[in-house]
C-alpha cells in the first residue's frame, strides 16, 4: 500500500527540519553572549534558515525515498532493519555537525565549514587540546545522547514491513513524482538560482545570518569548494614574488590622503552605481567598439566624466560584482561571491557609506539568490534589496532572467523620487539583465541582431533613467556612475587584449565639469578612487588603488579569465595562459618585467585566499 510510504517519507522530512529548527534555537541561546538578540530575531532566524533546512532535510530522506521506491517491485521490505543502520551514522553526523556548530562558535566566530578540519584533526590533540576535559566530556555526552535520540524517532516512525502493493507502475510513477518535488526542495526551487548558504542571510548582523545558516550544508557546500588555494599557480619562490608584488599595491595612507584631481563639487553626494550587464568597450563607440549600439551612452559622455582606459577585472558578473563593490582582485578559478566564508568580511563601497551614514540599497530584476549574491549584498552592507520577486509575476517571467531593464530602471527612478530631501544620504546600486543571452528584449531597434539589439536597447533604459533622474532636485548632489560588471564576448575571445576594456561614465549636478580621464586603472579601483574623492578612508580596501591619489605612481590593469591573466601597463600589454605556462600574447617592451609582476599577482591572490 503507497498510502503508508509517502507519510513516511514526509514523516523522516519533517523530523529533520524540526532537528535543524531546534539546532539554531540551541544555537542562539547557547551563545547568546557573541551577540544580543530578541524573540523576533529568533522567528526571523527560524523563518529565513527555513528554504535550506528543507532542502538538506530533502537530502537526508533521498535514501529513504530510494528504498520506496524499490519496495514498490520487491514484496515484504524489512524496512526497519534495512534503515537503521543509516539512521544510526544520520544520526551520529548530524549530531556532531550541530553540537559542533553550536559550542565552537563562541571560539570561531564562524559557521562550520571545511575551514576547522584541520584544526579537529591536528597536531597535538588539535581542537581538543585547547578545551577542558570536562567540556569535552559534556561535548561527546550531547552528541551521542542526541544521535541516539534522532536514530530512535526515525526507527520509530520507519514500519517494520512493507507490504507489496498491487499497481506498481502507478506507485512507481507516484514515487518518482515524489522524488521529483524532493529534488526541487534540494534545488531550492525552480529559479535560475539553486540552494546556497547566501540564501539564509538576511540581517546586518553577521551573527544572526551564520544562526539561520544550516550548518550541515555549509560545512558539505564548503567542502567541496575547498582546495588548497596556496599550492596553485607557484610561478615564483617566495622571496622573488613578495619583492616583485609589494610595489604594486602600496597600502593607503589613513589620512592626509593627497589627490591629483577633484573630481566633485560636493564631498557626500547621493551615489547610484549602474551596473550594465556585459556592456564593455566592444559596444562604446568612443572605445572603438560598435557604432551605433549606444547612441545614449555617447550622448552622455560629453557630459560627464569619462574614464576612457578602464579595465575589468574579470569576466562574469558574479566575480565582476566583487570587484567592483569590494574593490578585490579577481581569481581565474574561484568566485568570491559563492563563498560566503570568505566574503563575510570584505571590505565594500556599502559598508564604508553606511559607517559614514549613508542608506545602501540594490535592484535587480533578476534572481538575487543567484551565485550567493543575496548573502553577500547582505554581508556587505545593503540593506534593502529589490528583486524579481518585488515586481509582478507577469513582468517576471517576461525573460529568462527576469524583469526587462526598461521596468527596473522606472522602478529605481521612483525609489529615487520618492526619497523625501533631507533624509540623509543614499547610495543605491542598479545591476541590469537584459543584455544577457538569450537576448530577447521588447525592443527592434537591430531586428536581424538580436545581441546589437539587446545592448541597444539597456542603452535606451539607461539613457531614459538619466534624462529622468535630471529633472529631479535631487540631481544637484547625486553622482550617477555608469559601468559594466564584465565585457561581452560577442565577436570576442578572453585572449584578446582588448577584451577587458570597458567603459566608465560618472555624471550628475555633484560632478565639478565634464572632461575625460586616461589614467590607466582596474574596475577594482573604483572603491578607492570614489571613496578618496569623498574624503573617506579605504584603507580597508586592499586590492584597490585611488587612482587619484598621489601614490598611484605605477599604474597598470590586471585581469583574469579561466586559464589566463592579464597585465596592461605603459608599456604593454601581456597575456599568459596559466594551463601552458606560455604568453598567448605579448605586445611593447619589458615583458619579461611585466610577466613577473603578473605572476606575482596571481600567485600572492590564492596564497593570501588560503588564509582565513
Amino acid at each position: 500500500m503507497i498510502r503508508r510510504r509517502l507519510p513516511w517519507l514526509i514523516a523522516l522530512l519533517l523530523l529533520f527540519v524540526l532537528l535543524f529548527v531546534a539546532g539554531k534555537i540551541a544555537f542562539l541561546a547557547y551563545n547568546h553572549n557573541v551577540d544580543p538578540f530578541g524573540f523576533t530575531d529568533v522567528m526571523q532566524v527560524v523563518a529565513h534558515g527555513l528554504s535550506m533546512d528543507l532542502s538538506t532535510a530533502a537530502y537526508l530522506v533521498s535514501i529513504p525515498w530510494l528504498c520506496v521506491l524499490v519496495s514498490v517491485w520487491w514484496g515484504r521490505m524489512p524496512l526497519r532493519g534495512i534503515m537503521l543502520p543509516y539512521f544510526i551514522v544520520v544520526g551520529l553526523l548530524l549530531s556532531l555537525i550541530l553540537v559542533g556548530d553550536t559550542v565552537m562558535y563562541s571560539f570561531w566566530k564562524f559557521k562550520l565549514d571545511s575551514t576547522v578540519l584541520p584544526y579537529l584533526t591536528g597536531g597535538g590533540g588539535g581542537a581538543a587540546a585547547s578545551v577542558s576535559p570536562l567540556f569535552l566530556v559534556l561535548g561527546i555526552a550531547s552528541v551521542l545522547i542526541l544521535a541516539a535520540v534522532v536514530a530512535w524517532v526515525a526507527a520509530s516512525l520507519t514500519p517494520r514491513r512493507l507490504r507489496p502493493v498491487r499497481h506498481r507502475l502507478l506507485s512507481s510513477l507516484l514515487m518518482v513524482l515524489v522524488g521529483g518535488c524532493l529534488f526541487l526542495l534540494m534545488r531550492g526551487g525552480v529559479r535560475q538560482s539553486t540552494m546556497n548558504v547566501g540564501v539564509a542571510y538576511y540581517s546586518p548582523t553577521l551573527f544572526l545570518n551564520h544562526a539561520a545558516v544550516n550548518p550541515a550544508f555549509s560545512l558539505i557546500s564548503s567542502v567541496s569548494k575547498n582546495k588548497a588555494f596556496d599550492r596553485q599557480f607557484r610561478f615564483l619562490d617566495d622571496e622573488e614574488c613578495a619583492r616583485t608584488f609589494n610595489p604594486l599595491y602600496a597600502p593607503a595612507t589613513t589620512e592626509g590622503e593627497e589627490l591629483t584631481d577633484s573630481l566633485l563639487r560636493v564631498s557626500r553626494p547621493n551615489v547610484l552605481i549602474v551596473i550594465m550587464e556585459s556592456f564593455g568597450g566592444k559596444f562604446i563607440r568612443e572605445l572603438g567598439g560598435e557604432p551605433d549600439v549606444a547612441p545614449n551612452f555617447s550622448r552622455l559622455i560629453p557630459q560627464g566624466i569619462f574614464f576612457n582606459n578602464f579595465y575589468a577585472n574579470s569576466f562574469r558578473t558574479d566575480r565582476g560584482t566583487v570587484s567592483l563593490l569590494s574593490g578585490w582582485v579577481s581569481y581565474p578559478t574561484v568566485s568570491l561571491m559563492r563563498i560566503p566564508g570568505r566574503t563575510a568580511t570584505l571590505p565594500s563601497i556599502a559598508r564604508s557609506l553606511g559607517e559614514a551614514g549613508y542608506q545602501c540599497d540594490y535592484i535587480y530584476g533578476g534572481d538575487i539568490k543567484i551565485m550567493g549574491k543575496k548573502g553577500y549584498l547582505v554581508a556587505t552592507g545593503y540593506r534593502h534589496l529589490t528583486s524579481i520577486t518585488d515586481f509582478p509575476l507577469r513582468a517576471a517571467n517576461e525573460s529568462k532572467w527576469g524583469v526587462n531593464d526598461g521596468l527596473t530602471a522606472r522602478r529605481a527612478y521612483e525609489m529615487i523620487a520618492a526619497r523625501p530631501e533631507g533624509t540623509g544620504p543614499w547610495h543605491t546600486v542598479l545591476q541590469t539583465l537584459s543584455s544577457h543571452e538569450p537576448y530577447k528584449v521588447p525592443y527592434n531597434r537591430f531586428p536581424d541582431n538580436e545581441v546589437l539589439n539587446a545592448f541597444a536597447f539597456t542603452d535606451e533604459c539607461v539613457g531614459r533613467l538619466v534624462d529622468s533622474l535630471r529633472a529631479l532636485p535631487q540631481w544637484d548632489n547625486m553622482l550617477v556612475i555608469l559601468l559594466p560588471d564584465h565585457n561581452s564576448t560577442y565577436q570576442s575571445t578572453f585572449q584578446d587584449p582588448e577584451f577587458f576594456h570597458c567603459p566608465m561614465l560618472w555624471l550628475g549636478g555633484a560632478i565639478r565639469e565634464p572632461r575625460q580621464i586616461s589614467v590607466l586603472m582596474n574596475q577594482s579601483d573604483l572603491a578607492a578612487t570614489l571613496l578618496g574623492q569623498m574624503g573617506i578612508p579605504h584603507t580597508d580596501f586592499p586590492w584597490s588603488r585611488n587612482v587619484l591619489g598621489k601614490g598611484y605612481t605605477y599604474p597598470f590593469a590586471y585581469s583574469s579569465y579561466p586559464g589566463g591573466i592579464v597585465l596592461r601597463d605603459s608599456t604593454g600589454v601581456t597575456v599568459f595562459d596559466t594551463a601552458s605556462r606560455q604568453p598567448v600574447t605579448e605586445q611593447g617592451d619589458s615583458a619579461a618585467l611585466r610577466l613577473r609582476r603578473a605572476q606575482s599577482i596571481l600567485q600572492t591572490s590564492y596564497e593570501q585566499l588560503s588564509e582565513r
